[in-house]
């Protein structure tokens, strides 16, 4: 969904959305409510976004189904304004922006921009999830293998003479 910059009304545009996108990643369609302002060049995005997306637990490696909420808030400034900078520093108040190039700036874009930048680091199935063995490979969400595990690591060999 494309929207004309020339076209966003003084008192803004308010946008309830429903999408649904092509993607491996996210599963459901997207609910979003937005906000689009215009102030001089300046496009300010507020509002926030919901989806399911499919996700891979960090320790036991099954995909798994989450439900993602996002706020969204974007401020998206003219791409000329970077004409002759080639190196330039990034402010912290600068991190939510973007810019936009000619009159459109496309929703659908954003909205999936904002999904993968609030994924967790290491998503997990469950708080509780046990993940695999190191030794044998068994889920220990729903096995228990029967490997020992009373190998020191060799590097913590020196400490173990303390505990005597």
């Amino acid at each position: 969904m494309k929207i004309l910059i020339s076209e966003i009304p003084e008192e803004g545009l308010a946008l309830e959305l429903h999408e649904s996108l092509e993607s491996d990643l996210i599963v459901s369609p997207i609910n979003a409510r937005l906000k689009i302002d215009k102030v001089g060049t300046e496009v300010i995005v507020k509002g926030s976004l919901t989806a399911e997306v499919k996700l891979q637990c960090s320790r036991c490696l099954k995909d798994f189904i989450m439900v993602v909420s996002v706020p969204v808030d974007v401020v998206y400034r003219p791409v000329e304004e970077l004409r002759g900078e080639e190196i330039r520093e990034i402010k912290g108040d600068e991190l939510d922006m973007d810019f936009y190039s000619g009159d459109e700036l496309d929703i659908l874009d954003l909205l999936k921009e904002q999904i993968i930048l609030n994924l967790p680091m290491k998503p997990l199935c469950s708080e509780f999830c046990k993940g695999i063995c190191i030794k044998c490979g068994a889920d220990l969400n729903q096995d228990s293998c029967s490997c020992v595990a009373d190998e020191i690591d060799p590097r913590f060999e020196a400490l173990k003479r303390f505990l005597k």
